[in-house]
């Protein structure tokens, strides 16, 4: 395949989002994939096991000039993280998620998404939520 993006960052690095660096690595899909984490815990394991081509200490520094953001976070909890990212998000960058509702997760990341900022809800093929 041939690379659709020059910067992926995955926001939560759980079992979905490492599934999706793998996907992306083997297939060519992004030039980078950088990751996020709150935890100082979960960070350090991901650096550990190569999670992402850069893990990042900060959630501004990872969706800083990112082509895709996907939000692998709790649905609760996807409205703060979308308010948090705002500010940081490049002009044309595309924004989505992999919750298991989505009614709840539009409610809660389009009105805190700035114009020029697609958002496309998504789901995941597979996982326990």
């Amino acid at each position: 395949m041939a690379q659709v993006y020059d910067r992926v960052a995955l926001i939560g690095l759980g079992l979905i989002a490492s599934s999706l660096f793998w996907a992306i690595k083997r297939g060519g899909l992004a030039g980078e994939v950088t990751g996020y984490a709150r935890s100082d815990e979960t960070r350090a394991t991901a650096r550990e096991i190569g999670l992402c081509d850069r893990v990042c200490d900060s959630v501004a520094e990872a969706v800083a000039g990112a082509d895709l953001v996907v939000l692998c976070v709790p649905v609760g909890v996807m409205g703060a993280v979308a308010a948090e990212i705002a500010p940081h998000l490049a002009p044309g960058a595309t924004v989505t998620d992999v919750g298991s509702v989505k009614a709840d997760v539009i409610a809660q990341v389009g009105p805190h998404l700035p114009d020029g900022v697609h958002f496309i809800p998504g789901h995941p093929l597979a996982g326990t939520e």
